[in-house]
């Protein structure tokens, strides 16, 4: 008996653990894109996003923060959100110089753009350390580690050049280091609060076949859409039977304007071969029920017309006969 408890203790302790290890990590990310476009014109344009939900713009020319979520402030206060945003707004002046004074030392060329992310992630309810990082037209170039940039394999000897200096700003390594560790954390667990409930929202989705282009006059182009849907995740895969069809094409996810999300998913194939073929879609808010949509042969127009069409007229022709005779006596 005591062995049985032991083992029925660990099961219900390793249950416990599966459940945590369901949940996903959440990343809050900062991005920057600074075009150097001459020596006296910069134009930046930032954001921030909560894995891909945009949560916040950025005032190029006040460097003020917009809330694009009626719950994009969290838990902060109105002092504290002008605190950061002069803080990111201090930095993004500073680095911009630190580029235009240094233009021919690390052999930069007008136009050219800086990018910078800047984000932490969330584990088990906990923020983590943040991170951040530094690309020269697309290309890594340096990254904050620990208590200092590093270059980065890819970067060569404009790399080399740039961590050199920029370590020596000790000003920008504070604020580096306060954005990283205070305040990006703080920011990701306090949305996360405060949006909740649009967060943990789930959105059935909705979902209907149609022909496409055809590609060939044997074949045909099977489509399946499944819109409506969020969070953003889903599974939809064309199906004969319980055989997944290799050739299904999969098209980009995209944005409705309500937040949801919609997806189509095609397949090519021989027009013959289409009867027995089947949608599958799999989403969290279907409750582990997949939705199955089943491929129809499209009946052709004589058939529709002797189906339908044929019958009304023949009612119809009854009901004036029957109209007739009631009149006649």
């Amino acid at each position: 008996m005591l062995f049985l408890q032991l083992v029925l203790l660990a099961v219900l302790l390793l249950g416990g653990d599966s459940e945590d290890d369901s949940q996903d990590p959440i990343s809050f990310r900062i991005i920057l894109t600074t075009s150097f476009y001459s020596s006296s014109l910069t134009q930046n344009q930032g954001s921030a996003w909560l894995d891909e939900l945009q949560t916040h713009g950025w005032n190029n020319k006040t460097g003020a923060f917009r809330y694009l979520q009626p719950w994009s402030k969290g838990n902060f206060s109105n002092e504290e959100l002008l605190e950061v945003q002069n803080l990111f707004y201090t930095y993004t002046i500073r680095a911009s110089s630190t580029f235009h004074n240094h233009i021919r030392d690390w052999q930069l060329e007008y136009p050219f753009q800086i990018q910078l992310v800047l984000g932490c992630d969330s584990h088990f309810g906990e923020a983590s350390a943040g991170f951040l990082q530094l690309a020269y037209q697309g290309s890594d170039l340096l990254s904050f580690q620990n208590t200092s940039w590093r270059p980065s394999p890819e970067g060569g000897s404009r790399a080399q050049k740039v961590c050199s200096l920029i370590n020596q700003d000790h000003v920008s390594h504070e604020i580096v280091r306060k954005l990283l560790n205070v305040i990006c954390p703080r920011i990701l667990l306090s949305l996360l609060d405060a949006g909740k409930v649009d967060l943990q929202r789930q959105v059935r989705p909705e979902a209907w076949l149609s022909a496409g282009p055809s590609p060939a006059p044997d074949r045909l182009q099977l489509v399946c859409h499944v819109s409506g849907f969020y969070p953003k995740p889903v599974w939809v895969m064309w199906m004969r039977g319980e055989q997944e069809q290799t050739g299904s094409q999969r098209g980009d996810v995209l944005p409705h304007a309500d937040g949801t999300w919609y997806l189509q998913v095609s397949l090519d194939v021989k027009a013959k071969e289409a009867a027995g073929l089947s949608c599958r879609v799999r989403h969290s808010s279907l409750g582990g029920q997949d939705m199955v949509l089943h491929w129809e042969q499209p009946h052709s127009v004589g058939l529709v017309f002797l189906v339908v069409i044929v019958p009304l007229v023949f009612l119809a022709g009854l009901a004036w006969w029957l109209w007739k005779r009631w009149k006649a006596h």
